[in-house]
């Protein structure tokens, strides 16, 4: 084997293709494509490629008619690469390895600590990409090495292996792998593989039944005089001695259009060396009078071949008694040979038909040579026994099964509609058409209903695929209106497949664009098909599939095989359209329930993001809510799933938190009304109905904090979220220990809080865990690459956002990520104001020439007298019906705060007063005069609080 100078995998940036694929990146220019879509369907599986779990399965085995026809080609195979350092691998149709031959000790033991040996499972989904379980996932041969392996223990092997099918049932019976070192290994394994393949096919299609046989040895006997050619050993076989494979190929192809013919019994066929061959379509009779058709060949000009062979063509015929007469024999014969009765069985072979020279060789049933004279000018033989037209409509429809087969595999393999249409052009290109053009209107690429189609209709070009470049059809991306006389428009409008085999000269292809029309046809373009793509009712497009040059034309057979790859791509483009409405749906109402803006407060400098993951929207959310007395609350939830349900949810929750903060709970009694919420949620009580989308298990987590920038100090709690981090000011980064508590809606477990002080600058980091876990990268590895990040002085907290999801976030992340940084400040001593007031209403007039001092101090002289009467009513209010120390305070913010603290636990109620009432109207003035007020509890008391616009 030749050995490269540049190893394969160090080609065109592989080195690190593997590691960014698994973390998320793009990977496309850098990897075949075969190899790339192996990896998403390996991690679409589940797939590790660091931990493999390799079922074993004893005693496997092939039947006896594979091992028969395949042994002796593994054996030629083996003696070739005795040198060569490669083993073979025999599994079987499901990837499961049944043999391994040769290798050398040193890569089997390798083999074998890997669990690359007889019993164990190579399959695709088991062990990822490899020579085995790829070709049978691909479904032809393959070639696989060093770090294009899925699988970390498989990368210092290469491998090339391809399928083996039955060539009567187009089944996959085995697969055959040829594994060596990497460094050993060349591409030119793959073209041995393949070959070994299509050996053992074809000693499978020769093992013939007994029927078969009987139809042979009953043939030659008849006809006495058939003989046939075998492949050449050196050379192109054209010597005078041999027919090459060109002319039996050419024979074999005229043979089957013959038999295939009903009105054509001759046709003549020039051959190498100044030959000429006839072919004779005759009618056959069986006894029951059923009636079938021979092919036989006359070759002038050949002489004695002395060689005995047998090949076969792998073609479906019915079950049919023939009467094979005697051929004319251009010499005399000593006896006439005997009229023979034969069947060709059900699911059985056209074979090319032979008999021995003379030489002593037995025919394939035993049989012994018949005697007499063998021509030297003139070589009859027998072709293929059938009925009319079987031969190549057989062949044709074998290779649409497969191709439906295929489609049915590739095509919709995402729920992405550019994606979709394109598989649909890699599937029928060049199998089916030489150019196709897939066309959608941007309402489907939007997700949106679309429109009725048809003439003038903008259209866009989604997907081309084509045999080569200069295909003349409109680019990817181009518009497209299509007039009423093309073929496209009549498609649309009748919403009818059209087959047009010639172009007309003056119809819609030159109507549509006849300088590309004119191109078009100069290079060869002869044949179209158009099927509009219909799907649940509604037509989403349309797709064109052109053939050109040698190809043949379409076929009213073709036409049928084209509405069936289109009906199966719109259902899959349907399909994709709904996903994407859905898709843009939900990420609509998550975006409309996530904070607009930032709210006006003083207490923190926030920066935010928020990212959907690839899979869809999820249940991520963040918060910044301003409280009273100048404190802000910061909040980062996730909701379990994707989609619109979780995107509901969210939305729910993040309203009641603000409900819950209208009332100024303390956090853990917030997060203890959330639980109970999203308790009545996961059980469905009062939000849905019984197994309606939003019954059933919820679940969220959450991270609740209550930053005062008076005091500088914080209070956290937590429900099973991940712990927040604090920069200081020096760039220190500390994750804080909180209480770690189960996630929401669990219930029966208390939250607790932690409350600690912040130097003014200090950065709160909180965050969802997409942005520090994921299925690559566990939750103390995130946290310790989010340290190195936020461990930098000075940053303001957009910078910090930029660089957190540079650093941490693959191009695709696999989780919707929500990010909140928020910088602290401190309300300076000089804009609080703060008394301790004794229990003795007498005191009330020195506390309001205090206030009306402080303000004019302040600069709001104006504000005294709304003020003098809040504060002196909300003081005496204290005096007079609460118990412990009274504190006035005052606040200057982006309000006018004027807070009154007492001791007792009952809260005021705000009531309407009657006519005949001495009291109840002070805090109805109170709530006039100011614009918000309200009460919270502390530890010690309550505090009642106003705000007032400053002017």
């Amino acid at each position: 084997m030749i050995v490269l100078s540049v190893s394969w995998d160090d080609i065109g940036g592989l080195v690190d293709a593997h590691e960014r694929f698994l973390a998320g990146a793009r990977v496309d220019a850098d990897v075949r494509d075969s190899v790339l879509d192996s990896w998403k369907r390996c991690r679409s599986a589940g797939l590790e490629p660091d931990q493999l779990l390799v079922p074993y399965a004893p005693d496997l085995t092939l039947d006896d008619s594979f091992l028969r026809a395949a042994d002796p080609v593994l054996a030629g195979l083996a003696d070739s690469l005795t040198d060569a350092g490669t083993t073979i691998a025999v599994c079987d149709g499901l990837g499961r390895m049944i043999q391994r031959l040769g290798g050398g000790r040193r890569l089997c033991d390798r083999l074998d600590e890997v669990r690359f040996a007889p019993g164990f499972d190579a399959s695709e989904h088991v062990v990822g990409t490899n020579g085995v379980g790829t070709a049978l996932a691909e479904r032809g041969a393959v070639y696989v090495v060093g770090r294009e392996h899925f699988a970390d223990c498989l990368q210092p092997f290469a491998c090339a292996g391809a399928p083996v099918r039955n060539p009567l049932s187009g089944r996959i019976e085995a697969v055959l792998d040829l594994t060596c070192l990497r460094d050993e290994g060349d591409p030119a394994m793959l073209r041995l593989v393949r070959e070994a393949a299509h050996a053992i096919e074809a000693r499978l299609l020769d093992q013939a039944t007994e029927r078969e046989r009987a139809l042979l040895a009953a043939y030659r006997r008849a006809a006495g005089a058939s003989v046939e050619w075998r492949q050449p050993a050196h050379g192109t076989g054209t010597d005078g001695d041999e027919l090459g494979r060109v002319d039996r190929a050419v024979l074999r192809e005229k043979a089957e259009e013959l038999l295939a013919s009903p009105h054509r019994t001759l046709d003549e066929v020039t051959l190498s060396g100044g030959r000429t061959a006839t072919l004779l379509r005759r009618q056959v009779q069986g006894a029951a009078g059923e009636t079938g058709v021979v092919v036989e060949a006359r070759i002038l000009g050949s002489p004695r071949l002395r060689q005995l062979t047998v090949t076969t063509r792998p073609v479906a015929v019915q079950a049919l008694p023939v009467t094979v007469p005697p051929v004319p024999a251009p010499a005399p014969s000593p006896a006439p040979a005997p009229t023979a009765t034969v069947a060709v069985p059900r699911g059985g072979t056209l074979r090319t038909v032979v008999r021995p020279d003379g030489d002593g060789e037995r025919g394939p049933g035993g049989e012994a040579p018949s005697p007499g004279p063998t021509p030297l000018l003139t070589d009859a033989r027998l072709l293929l026994v059938g009925e009319p037209g079987v031969g190549r409509l057989a062949v044709l429809a074998r290779r649409r099964l497969e191709l439906l087969h295929d489609a049915g595999v590739r095509i919709g393999t995402t729920l992405d509609v550019t994606r979709t249409a394109e598989e649909l052009t890699e599937v029928t290109v060049p199998r089916f058409a030489d150019f196709v053009a897939v066309d959608l209107p941007d309402a489907v690429l939007r997700g949106e209903e679309p429109g009725p189609l048809g003439a003038d209709v903008p259209l866009r070009r989604v997907a081309l695929g084509a045999v080569h470049e200069e295909s003349r059809l409109h680019a990817v991306g181009d518009t497209v209106r299509y007039v009423a006389s093309s073929p496209q428009a009549r498609s649309l409008d009748a919403r009818q497949s059209v087959l047009e085999p010639v172009p007309p000269g003056a119809g819609g292809w030159f109507a549509q664009d006849p300088d590309r029309g004119e191109r078009m046809l100069a290079d060869g373009v002869h044949s179209l098909i158009t099927v509009p793509l219909r799907a649940r009712g509604a037509t989403l497009g349309v797709v064109g599939f052109y053939r050109s040059g040698k190809t043949a034309s379409f076929e009213d057979d073709d036409l049928a095989l084209a509405q069936e790859l289109a009906g199966r791509a719109a259902i899959c483009i349907d399909n994709a359209r709904r996903y994407t409405r859905e898709h843009n749906t939900a990420l609509a109402l998550q975006r409309s329930l996530l904070p607009r803006g930032r709210p006006e407060q003083s207490a923190v400098e926030v920066a935010y993001r928020y990212l959907p993951a690839q899979a869809g929207v999820g249940g991520d959310w963040f918060d910044v809510i301003p409280l009273s007395g100048a404190r802000v609350a910061l909040v980062v939830g996730d909701v379990v799933g994707h989609g619109l349900h979780a995107a509901a949810t969210m939305g729910r929750l993040r309203t009641a938190v603000h409900n819950f903060c209208s009332l100024d709970l303390p956090p853990d009694d917030l997060l203890t009304h959330l639980d109970d919420l999203v308790g009545r949620l996961d059980r469905g009580e009062g939000w849905a109905a019984e197994n309606s989308p939003d019954s059933g298990i919820v679940g969220a987590t959450c991270l609740y904090a209550v930053y005062d920038p008076v005091s500088r100090r914080c209070t956290l709690t937590r429900a099973g979220h991940p712990l927040p981090a604090v920069v200081e000011p020096d760039g220190t980064v500390t994750f804080l220990d909180l209480p770690s508590a189960p996630p929401l809606g669990l219930g029966g477990m208390p939250f607790e809080t932690v409350e600690l002080e912040l130097a003014e600058g200090s950065q709160l980091v909180l965050y969802t865990d997409g942005l520090v876990e994921d299925r690559h990268r566990d939750i103390d590895a995130g946290l310790e690459q989010l340290r190195t990040v936020l461990g930098r002085a000075g940053r303001p907290p957009e910078e910090t956002c930029e660089a957190v999801l540079d650093a941490l976030l693959p191009a695709r992340p696999s989780d919707d990520v929500a990010l909140l940084v928020a910088r602290t400040h401190a309300l300076d001593s000089d804009r609080v104001a703060q008394w301790d007031v004794p229990s003795d209403p007498s005191a009330v007039s020195r506390y309001r020439a205090a206030v009306t001092e402080q303000l004019a101090a302040w600069g709001l002289e104006e504000l005294s007298f709304t003020v003098e009467l809040v504060a002196s009513e909300l003081v005496t209010n204290a005096i007079r019906h609460a118990t412990g120390p009274v504190q006035l305070r005052l606040l200057r913010d982006r309000a006018l705060i004027c807070e009154v603290f007492d001791g007792s636990s009952t809260s005021p109620r705000l009531r309407r007063a009657r006519n005949e009432d001495e009291g109840g109207r002070g805090l109805f003035l109170v709530a006039q005069l100011t614009e918000r007020w309200g009460t919270r509890y502390t530890p010690e008391g309550k505090i009642i609080w106003t705000e007032l616009p400053l002017p």
